[in-house]
């Protein structure tokens, strides 16, 4: 059994449901709209920290 990582904290996951929550309104939950992201300059820089795929 795999236990899932926290995606903010280092620990694992305890379903505490923080990762979920948008960056701009924390009241409410990220629908990944891409607005945290959207902006006026020519480029940003995201760091990716992991890629997850499914294995079929």
């Amino acid at each position: 059994m795999n236990k899932k990582y926290c995606e903010i904290y280092d620990r694992e996951c305890i379903n505490c449901g923080e990762c979920d929550v948008c960056d701009l309104d924390p009241n409410k939950i990220c629908d990944s709209c891409g607005k945290c992201i959207e902006t006026n300059e020519n480029y940003k820089i995201i760091k990716i920290t992991k890629i997850i795929s499914e294995e079929k």
